[in-house]
């Protein structure tokens, strides 16, 4: 069973900038391409970004590819999802998930999830 823990959320600035990471189990991290998704209040859950095992290929949402990059890195079993420009509408739970099938943009593709770390914007 792979392990995921979220972090780096909270309250952010409009226009400012936000970092999360997600630690993973040490023992399968690199192995498994990883994605991040959201779900704000009322709304279903919307695909981020993904990427591969080998951080080499990445894909990004066209609502946020402008302002969203993510990264890995194996060596420390962390994936990372940096926002520049956080807006109001970005408020939401965080969350990010492996799937050994490969890099998707559906839920269903991914089998571990980390509980989500909150974040919110203020003006």
């Amino acid at each position: 069973q792979v392990q995921l823990v979220e972090s780096g959320g909270g309250l952010v600035q409009a226009g400012g900038s936000l970092r999360l990471s997600c630690a993973a189990s040490e023992r399968t991290f690199s192995s498994f391409a990883m994605g991040w998704f959201r779900q704000a209040p009322g709304k279903e859950r919307e695909f981020l970004a993904a990427i591969t095992w080998t951080g080499v290929n990445r894909y990004y949402a066209d609502s946020v590819k402008s302002r969203c990059t993510i990264s890995r890195d194996n060596a420390k079993n962390t994936m990372y999802l940096q926002m520049n420009s956080p807006k109001h509408e970005d408020k939401a739970v965080y969350y990010c998930a492996t799937a050994q099938s490969g890099t998707s943009r559906y839920e269903d593709a991914y089998d571990y999830w980390g509980q989500g770390t909150q974040v919110s914007v203020s003006s």
